[in-house]
């Protein structure tokens, strides 16, 4: 028991600044998406669509799986550490000279010469940004959460100042070229300063074949799932306009705010200390059913919320130009409210070592989802059917992994689903009254907005109350440990 102890505080200590750098990077960068998406047209949104494929894939073959096996490493030497960082240094200037060769290509494949630029000056993000993985790594191994939220809010901060003084002088798509550079550079540059670490001068292939004998199938795995995250986009800019893909391109980044944060949040913190506990079964039994649990209790209500109040937000967020974008956006909503789901199971399979396994289930995915999206394309279904289709792959993708997840925890994938299944009952009821008080409600927009959310909480909060639920009282106990933060700083700033 005295062992447990720590770790569950040590837990809710990097969920709760995990959730500051939800809250804080995530509602400035919602901030600037508003402030973007009244300046640019959706247009430049698709261009940026259009190229981001191509450095997120680069992104993955930089890190090659090699962060995942440093943070499950227990003992972590100093050649590990700087025989990853020079490798990824090696890759990633590799990619930038490829990209910059092939650049001209790609803007010829989707007929618009200016993608050409636009990608080779994206390029040298690769650099950048692997010049701080090392430092990001060994800050989540001691589960240091509270300097990467600092660091990602101020960087989110400039970034998002940069790109809105270039929209507002009609620099156009450089705009959000800008703010990926300056995201990229603050964050690098933040790192090196606040982790004191340097790399010797110093390649170990020993212990290369050791790392890379793990990580070389998350590499695959994390290839095929970066690849297919992205096909879409590969898609719409092809055989439609990029203002069509500017409305996906947003629908879908808005959807990321909240699913890619929370999955961020929860599994940054949940796989270091699920690799410290991986030797004892019944304690890493329950704490992966807890994070289920409580990870289902916070995205279902979110989810849905956002799907029922989709026509009211969208208008509000970023004006009445960008309405085509708000059925996208609540069928990728639904895509998102699993999300976090699909990345804990995946996540024991990691923890248990079985690269392998996680290998063999993504290319069984990405053969569904390659099916779906050829039957969309055959039968000329649009955006839509192409949204379907990822629908449905996720949720059959989702029995599958937790269906293997099972075979190496005692927790089966049927009782994964039942423990699941409350949360999405109270949450579909909280939904659809949502929904229809929306339909009923003949106010401003803002007003109507506000009302909305309240009344949505106000019934899930309730539900939970009288359920006696134990993920509300755990979800209380961090908020309660949020607001001491937050009272704490608030505190030593006005001292200071």
């Amino acid at each position: 028991m005295s062992e447990i102890s720590p770790i569950r505080g040590k837990t809710i200590t990097g969920l709760v600044w995990s959730f500051i750098d939800l809250f804080a990077s995530q509602g400035i960068q919602f901030i600037v998406l508003m402030i973007l998406a009244r300046l640019l047209a959706p247009e430049f949104f698709g261009l940026i669509g259009m190229v981001v494929v191509f450095i997120a894939i680069s992104n993955s073959l930089i890190d090659s799986g090699l962060t995942q096996a440093l943070i499950r490493e227990k003992d972590t030497s100093q050649a590990d550490y700087s025989t990853v960082f020079f490798f990824n240094l090696f890759i990633s200037v590799l990619l930038t000279m490829i990209l910059y060769s092939i650049a001209p290509t790609i803007g010829h494949f989707f007929g618009n010469d200016q993608l050409s630029m636009i990608l080779r000056v994206l390029s040298f993000t690769l650099i950048i940004n692997s010049l701080g993985i090392i430092q990001r790594v060994m800050l989540t191994k001691k589960i240091n959460f509270k300097t990467q939220t600092k660091i990602n809010l101020a960087s989110t901060i400039c970034a998002g100042m940069v790109a809105s003084v270039f929209a507002f002088l009609g620099f156009g798509v450089w705009s959000l070229v800008a703010q990926t550079i300056t995201m990229q550079t603050m964050q690098t540059f933040l790192l090196w300063i606040s982790n004191k670490w340097v790399p010797s001068l110093v390649f170990s292939m020993a212990s290369f074949k050791r790392l890379f004998s793990f990580a070389y199938k998350l590499l695959i795995s994390s290839l095929l799932d970066t690849a297919y995250n992205n096909v879409f986009s590969l898609i719409i800019g092809k055989l439609y306009s990029a203002g069509q893909l500017g409305f996906y391109t947003n629908a879908n980044k808005l959807k990321d705010v909240i699913t890619n944060s929370v999955t961020s949040a929860i599994q940054r913190v949940t796989y270091p200390v699920l690799s410290s506990i991986q030797d004892d079964e019944n304690h890493l039994q329950s704490a992966f059913r807890k994070i289920i649990r409580t990870t289902a209790f916070i995205m279902f209500p979110m989810m849905m919320g956002l799907i029922a109040i989709a026509d009211t937000l969208i208008p509000i967020l970023l004006g009445p130009a960008w309405t085509e974008s708000i059925v996208f956006f609540q069928l990728l909503c639904v895509i998102g409210m699993i999300y976090p789901i699909h990345a804990i199971n995946l996540n024991i399979l990691q923890v248990k070592g079985r690269s392998d396994l996680f290998l063999k289930l993504e290319i069984i995915k990405k053969v569904l989802i390659t099916v779906l999206i050829a039957i969309s394309l055959i039968f000329s279904l649009g955006i839509l059917g192409l949204i379907g289709a990822a629908i449905i792959s996720s949720y059959v993708s989702l029995l599958i992994n937790a269906f293997y997840s099972a075979k190496e925890i005692d927790y089966s994938s049927r009782q994964q689903l039942k423990d699941m299944a409350l949360f999405f009952l109270l949450a579909s009821v909280m939904g659809i009254s949502v929904y229809f008080l929306g339909t009923i409600l003949a106010l401003n927009l803002f007003i109507k907005l506000v009302i909305q959310i309240l009344f949505g909480m106000l019934i899930y909060i309730a539900l939970s109350w009288g359920l006696k639920n134990q993920e509300f009282k755990f979800v209380l106990e961090i908020l309660v440990q949020l607001s001491k933060k937050t009272k704490k700083n608030i505190i030593k700033a006005h001292s200071a």
